[in-house]
């Protein structure tokens, strides 16, 4: 596999290069090189700098931060900090708010974590106007052409997981490797591992079921009703909100103008990387199930329309009219058809239309998907209209 620098780490430098002292908080999933590429910052820095992890801490602690944080300083003025997995300590943010308040141009700090839900909840609770957010994605089509050499159609079965792109030769190691160092601590560490869930075999049900539906719209009745360890709906919805808080999936309510309304709805489940729907099913079903391809294409163009900053992503339906994505950005409402070569009217997109003249039309098809699934800033395709 080829080293590539990755669009984070390039804005990260940016502004670690400024007199400006906020703390940078890069936030993405796992295995995506938010270690990686903090580590290459770390060994290009032009001064002393100090890079640890309170992942693999047995009994995490605020003073833990604290004697890192005078572990820094000693080591002189202009250090580069960086702590990694911080959303693992109790009461973190405090514990970093205190520190950081003492004399905040000493050190230049950057804090990584993987569970954006408890992550940001402890920036928003002690730490406003002290920092900045650097999302750091799920890898695109363009990254893992340039590392793994990859085409579209292994991209649109295996995802953007780069450390697992080198095992795609054996199906089954490929599925071990994607469950058990992806989704395993994804599940059991940062989620479990931080929020209280009364039910975990319900929970890790409901994380299977939401692969087993890409990119479809699916009550949360139906749900309940397939799992074997029963629930109710509050429950699934706040399982299915964990899943989302830890960049597994995004949920997507159904688009009415009204966010009253559109909260009532039932919601559409796109898994942020294919590589976790077929950890549970042969990625050989791609090419043999048109219906399955479909969905996959679909799951593939909703993955990266989640990643548009600033962007509010829905879907619509109305009786037997549906529109597959809706992307509101800078006051304008696109209207998203995806079409991966199975037969499909454009009614939907008529219909959708009529009741919002002034949407914009846009259709995904085979001829310009690696222009979205490639792209580096998505909203920017769109505000300039090459996808239009």
């Amino acid at each position: 596999m080829k080293t590539i620098t990755r669009d984070f780490t390039k804005t990260l430098k940016a502004r670690l290069a400024e007199d400006l002292n906020f703390m940078q908080v890069v936030i993405g999933p796992r295995q995506v090189g938010k270690t990686t590429g903090l580590e290459q910052i770390c060994s290009e820095w032009q001064g002393p700098s100090l890079m640890v992890t309170a992942d693999e801490l047995v009994t995490p602690n605020r003073d833990w931060i604290t004697l890192q944080w005078r572990r820094a300083e000693q080591k002189g003025p202009g250090t580069l900090l960086v702590i990694d997995e911080i959303q693992k300590i109790p009461q973190w943010s405090d514990a970093v708010k205190y520190v950081f308040d003492r004399d905040r141009r000493k050190l230049k700090v950057v804090l990584l974590g993987s569970a954006s839900l408890f992550l940001q909840r402890g920036l928003s609770e002690s730490l406003t106007g002290r920092y900045e957010i650097i999302h750091a994605n799920h890898w695109n089509l363009m990254e893992c052409h340039k590392a793994l050499g990859w085409s579209l159609a292994q991209y649109l079965k295996f995802g953007g997981y780069p450390a697992a792109g080198e095992l795609i030769g054996d199906i089954n190691r490929w599925q071990n490797f994607i469950r058990n160092s992806i989704i395993e601590p994804v599940l059991f560490k940062d989620i479990l591992g931080l929020s209280s869930v009364a039910k975990p075999a319900l929970f890790r049900q409901t994380f299977e079921m939401a692969m087993a539906y890409p990119a479809q719209e699916i009550s949360l009745q139906k749900i309940l009703g397939q799992l074997q360890d029963r629930g109710n709906v509050t429950t699934i919805k706040h399982y299915l909100e964990l899943l989302e808080g830890a960049f597994l999936i995004r949920i997507l309510q159904k688009y009415t103008g009204s966010e009253i309304k559109t909260r009532a709805s039932s919601p559409k489940i796109v898994p942020l990387n294919n590589g976790l729907v077929h950890a549970f099913r042969n990625p050989a079903d791609v090419d043999s199930e048109p219906d399955w391809q479909g969905r996959i294409f679909e799951a593939a163009v909703g993955a990266a329309l989640a990643a548009v900053s600033g962007g509010k992503l829905y879907y619509w339906r109305d009786g037997k009219y549906e529109v597959d994505y809706v992307l509101c950005l800078n006051r304008k409402v696109f209207a998203i058809e995806v079409k991966s070569g199975r037969r499909k009217n454009m009614n939907g997109l008529v219909a959708f239309l009529k009741h919002y003249p002034d949407s914009f039309p846009v259709i995904i098809d085979r001829d310009n998907v690696e222009i979205l699934l490639q792209a580096t800033n998505v909203g920017k395709l769109f505000r300039e209209g090459k996808v239009l």
